[in-house]
């Protein structure tokens, strides 16, 4: 490898990180901004924004998985940051006020244990030397040891690890080289510990899957994740739409329409915060989920036995199942009704932002909610 200043190695690991949006951000649409070069604006819980560098600090990798821009093979400028490069160009961000965060990730690199040791260090120069005491989302690479992974959780705020796809069968088709279940799904268990422990300063760990890629079904990747959440104590199941790269083998399969990644996000929503499970969702034949319509709102018509519900009497769980409900608004409705009974559609109005939208699913001290609105199906 050739000498290469500083920017150029940003320009071009930048560049190559821009594929993995498994990162801060609880905003899916939320993307790169005009506010510098390969920093992104990432939203954590609890509402708060910080502007995040997302790198990789090395993109060589063995793997030739045939929709990364990466792979083993591809005519692509190569490079790599060392630990002491990286964590001083990333303090020199901080210094200036232009970040808040660091998205660090890495190709395989010559091992993924060497490549591995040199992501913590890059991480352990930031805490220590530098003293920087901000957000840090740290990718563990497959074929990470359990004490690396450890480490990671102490050093960084978030971990995550890439599935790609939904199963063995579909990654197979993807990259010959991954093994779900030992190099992927063996890793997330030991995340899913190490974030558990009294030392660890990570206290979440997401995933991502590419969407369009193989054949996959909206169903088979929402059952992945489902069984994620309940088995790994995932955070987040983030969902990347397919674009096509050239020099790779896909490069001539269409893009995953950005609608598609929307509706399972909307679809991943439904099963994190309101009980729903992925065989209740309304699909086509295909095994999508309907592009023309909100998945709560079609569940819902898909089901008038069960409505309408009584706003005053309704449990928790029913109520986060009428359209246009959300946490925030059936919290409201729960603790205004414990002191009285909600009376008409204007007072719910009061506490519920898209009271029109849930009015044909409800009624009011025994009456229909009467509203005028399109459905939007």
């Amino acid at each position: 490898m050739g000498p290469m200043d500083t920017d150029r190695k940003l320009e071009i690991l930048g560049e190559s990180a821009s594929q993995d949006v498994a990162g801060a951000t609880d905003r899916p649409e939320c993307r790169r901004k005009d506010i510098g070069e390969f920093i992104y604006p990432a939203q954590l819980s609890g509402g708060r924004v910080l502007r995040q560098l997302k790198v990789l600090l090395d993109n060589a990798c063995p793997f030739s998985c045939a929709y990364c821009a990466q792979r083993a093979g591809r005519d692509t400028p190569r490079t790599r940051f060392t630990p002491e490069e990286l964590s001083r160009l990333f303090a020199s961000l901080v210094e200036r006020g232009a970040v808040d965060g660091l998205f660090l990730s890495s190709g395989i690199g010559r091992s993924p244990v060497a490549t591995m040791d040199r992501m913590l260090a890059t991480v352990e120069i930031i805490r220590r030397r530098y003293d920087f005491q901000g957000f840090v989302h740290l990718k563990i690479l497959p074929g990470a040891e359990p004490a690396q992974i450890e480490r990671a959780a102490e050093l960084a705020d978030r971990l995550s690890i890439n599935l790609e796809a939904p199963s063995a069968a579909y990654l197979s088709r993807l990259s010959a080289q991954k093994d779900l279940p030992g190099d992927i799904l063996r890793r997330m268990s030991w995340i899913s510990t190490a974030v558990r422990a009294r030392r660890a300063r990570a206290r979440s760990h997401t995933t991502q899957f590419v969407i369009g890629a193989g054949e996959e079904s909206d169903r088979e990747v929402l059952g992945a994740a489902w069984r994620l959440y309940r088995q790994y104590s995932l955070g987040r199941a983030y969902y990347s739409a397919f674009r096509p790269i050239p020099g790779t083998p896909l490069e001539d399969r269409p893009r995953a329409p950005l609608l598609r990644q929307h509706r399972l996000y909307q679809a991943d929503f439904l099963l994190r915060h309101y009980g729903f499970s992925p065989h209740e969702l309304v699909v086509e034949d295909s095994g999508n989920l309907a592009a023309g319509g909100d998945p709560k709102l079609l569940w819902a018509c898909a089901h008038p036995e069960l409505f309408p519900v009584e706003v005053n009497r309704a449990p928790r769980e029913l109520l986060l199942r009428v359209p246009g409900f959300g946490e925030r608004t059936v919290r409201r409705i729960i603790e205004a009704r414990k002191i009285q009974p909600i009376r008409d559609l204007a007072e719910l109005a009061r506490l519920a932002p898209l009271a029109q939208k849930a009015a044909p699913f409800l009624l009011i001290r025994g009456k229909a909610a009467r509203a005028q609105l399109d459905l939007g199906l």
